[in-house]
């Protein structure tokens, strides 16, 4: 009940600050589970972002923010589960499993920091991983416009990316780079795309 509650008064509060437009909304699949990989340049992105999809989703986010009490409290309520970064963090890996076999939406944001592409980051293997191991296709997001109150934002939804093919128990570090590639890539392309 919590989170029905601040996801609805997140809606109208970002609806209104950001008028917010989705774009290709028709390739989120309306049961199932799959990944959402999106662009990160703000802390605005994961309301933005879970807000606009109708089913619940499970957020993964750097554990940090779970030092501050209010926000861990909100973000347990709102299905956002911490992640160590930088390092193998099995507790987050099993759960987030258990989130794609139980049918549900996992939202992970692949950069693993703001702007990580512009700072000439590398992708993070996770999302490649679940999807990989699972079978689940990823739904890449591209989040358009400027961050800035009363500016339009655009969320644009790509088809869905299918791994099948790659499907394994034990992917390699080559695989994995290459999954990650293909998701950023698609990232990249939706981000700068004009519709």
């Amino acid at each position: 009940m919590i989170r029905k509650i601040v996801i609805f008064l997140l809606r109208i509060f970002l609806f209104i600050t950001f008028r917010i437009e989705k774009v290709g909304e028709k390739n989120i699949p309306k049961k199932g589970a799959y990944i959402v990989c999106a662009n990160h340049r703000s802390n605005w992105d994961p309301p933005i972002l879970v807000s606009s999809i109708k089913r619940v989703s499970y957020v993964m986010a750097k554990e940090e923010l779970f030092k501050n009490n209010f926000i861990k409290w909100i973000a347990k309520k709102c299905c956002v589960f911490p992640v160590k970064r930088g390092k193998m963090d099995i507790e987050s890996i099993k759960f987030a499993l258990k989130v794609l076999k139980d049918e549900q939406i996992l939202v992970i944001f692949p950069e693993g920091t703001r702007n990580g592409m512009e700072k000439n980051g590398k992708a993070q293997n996770g999302a490649a991983f679940m999807a990989l191991k699972t079978d689940v296709p990823v739904i890449p997001v591209g989040i358009q416009g400027t961050l800035k109150p009363f500016h339009r934002i655009k969320l644009n939804y790509g088809k869905p990316l299918d791994f099948s093919e790659y499907k394994t128990n034990k992917p390699d570090k080559e695989l994995l780079d290459k999954a990650s590639k293909e998701i950023m890539d698609n990232i990249i392309m939706l981000t700068n795309e004009k519709n």
